[in-house]
């Protein structure tokens, strides 16, 4: 008969007797860890069916979604040195608050009165300007004057060669009428002489019409020269006329000369004009850059240059300046294998440093401590062989602790699909 049916029976006499019998039990431990055994296994299979939410888990920072958000040096924009401090560091300034005030080191600009200055050199050279202007109008007027007087003048000077021209011409008519009357004069002294010889006429007849002819004579000489006179005039007046329209292009081509020449420097006076006016520019625009003042609303972190007459160089940072209200953003850092699984919108789970959490990955509903975020951007290269994701708070969810600060750390997880806890380890 089996064991298990011949229970040891605790009243019988060799119970008491022998030490081997009162040791003796029933066998019931092996069995109960059986039962255990197989309640526990029937547990993690019906656990294998359960709920599971994937996750990528990732580390990072808090820091802000925009740029301008973001802590920022502020640079001195001139070389110079510190001439006095307006502020202290955890302070908090506004957009325009001067923080530094430089002084200049450069002796091109020690005149404190340089920009007065310069701009009475402006309007010297702008009244310069003015009155150039005014002698190129006025030789202007002058070139305007010479055309209309040549215009004159050769008017008088062809009505002259006309005059000429028209006495040549009554003078030529005049000398033949005279010679017609010399000849006729001639003709009729030889006739006279003939019949004076004949003896038909008188000495008197004839010595008179010998005084006719030479009267006749004299008149043709008279006539002649009288002519060459007036050709004579007629050449002067031809080259009057000739030399009036050079000595007036003369005159013009020296008046432009001249009003070339004040074009050229009204051109240059305007080139130094526009000079003095960046120079103007460029000082009146320098002595703000001597009070470095805050580029937005924010508080003072650090300052970079220490006391009084320090040196500092174009460019140069002098202040950190932390803007105030930034937009925080986690700055999480992902495996390259887990990129294909985000996409922006996605759902991440936050814990901050300082902020204590009880975190089940693969519940997020049962942790404690933790904050909602969303997917916001995800970069399109490495850095360091990571993906840098960007999350900004859920506007669903609880928001963000607001002692938060840039730069303090922050372990995050994404939250992917939900699969059974199987599916998960076995994929895993």
């Amino acid at each position: 008969m089996p064991f298990a049916e011949n229970p040891l029976d605790e009243t019988h006499p060799l119970t008491s007797r022998f030490r081997s019998y009162r040791r003796v039990q029933t066998p019931h431990v092996g069995r109960t860890l059986a039962r255990w055994a197989a309640g526990l296994g029937l547990l993690v299979f019906l656990a294998g069916f359960l709920p599971w939410t994937q996750n990528i888990r990732s580390t990072g920072k808090l820091t802000t979604l925009r740029p301008q958000d973001r802590p920022q040096t502020v640079p001195s924009t001139l070389a110079g040195r510190i001439a006095h401090w307006h502020v202290r560091e955890g302070q908090r300034v506004k957009r325009g608050d001067t923080l530094v005030e430089i002084a200049e080191i450069k002796e091109k600009y020690f005149d404190p009165q340089a920009v007065a200055r310069t701009r009475e050199q402006l309007e010297a050279k702008q009244a310069s300007l003015g009155e150039n202007q005014a002698k190129n109008q006025a030789l202007k007027s002058q070139q305007a004057a010479l055309r209309t007087s040549l215009q004159v003048s050769l008017d008088k000077a062809r009505n002259k060669v006309k005059q000429s021209r028209l006495k040549v011409n009554s003078d030529e008519a005049e000398l033949r009428a005279v010679r017609n009357d010399y000849a006729i004069a001639e003709r009729q002294l030889a006739r006279q002489e003939e019949l004076y010889k004949q003896g038909l006429k008188s000495l008197t007849e004839l010595e008179q019409r010998r005084l006719k002819f030479q009267e006749s004579t004299a008149k043709q000489q008279s006539s002649e020269n009288k002519l060459a006179a007036s050709r004579q005039e007629l050449s002067n007046a031809q080259a009057e006329l000739a030399s009036l329209a050079a000595e007036y292009q003369d005159k013009l081509a020296k008046s432009e000369s001249d009003r070339r020449s004040v074009t050229a420097y009204q051109y240059d006076t305007e080139g130094q004009i526009a000079k003095m006016r960046n120079e103007l520019a460029n000082l009146s625009i320098r002595a703000g850059y001597y009070q470095i003042t805050a580029p937005q609303d924010g508080y003072v972190v650090r300052a970079l240059k220490e006391g009084l007459g320090e040196m500092v160089k174009e460019g140069e940072p002098v202040v950190t300046v932390m803007p105030d209200a930034p937009q925080l953003a986690a700055e999480l850092y992902v495996q390259p294998m887990d990129v294909p699984l985000l996409r922006v919108g996605r759902k991440v789970r936050l814990q901050f440093d300082g902020w204590p959490a009880l975190v089940f990955s693969g519940w997020p509903g049962t942790s404690f401590g933790t904050f909602g975020g969303v997917v916001a951007v995800i970069d399109n290269i490495d850095s360091q062989g990571q993906y840098r994701v960007l999350v900004t708070p859920d506007p669903a969810e609880e928001a963000w602790p607001k002692p938060l600060r840039v730069g303090s750390g922050v372990y995050g997880w994404a939250l992917l699909d939900d699969v059974p806890i199987w599916y998960e380890r076995g994929g895993s």
